[in-house]
């Protein structure tokens, strides 16, 4: 796993709107994705699993976001283990 892998600044948090309700999430959450989409992993899903809208509203992840109860907690458990750089992590895609 690379290095930026394991930094808040290799994810990116999807605003939840209209559009994303309808298509991936049917609670109010935040979700994350990878910045850098991987080629060899599914480009449009979340890092939980769920569908990106065709459009999302991105928004940086901070620190602070972490803490936020309206944090997926998938996307949470995921992004600690790939921050660990945990076999898990890797295997959830």
């Amino acid at each position: 796993m690379s290095r930026s892998a394991r930094t808040l600044y290799a994810y990116r948090i999807i605003v939840p709107d209209e559009q994303y309700d309808m298509f991936a999430c049917r609670e109010n959450r935040l979700h994350l994705a990878l910045r850098q989409l991987e080629l060899s992993g599914n480009a449009d899903r979340t890092l939980c699993g769920g569908l990106l809208p065709a459009q999302p509203r991105w928004r940086e992840l901070e620190r602070a976001t972490l803490k936020d109860r309206q944090l997926c907690p998938n996307c949470r458990q995921l992004l600690d283990a790939r921050r660990k750089g945990l076999p898990s992590a890797t295997a959830a895609w």
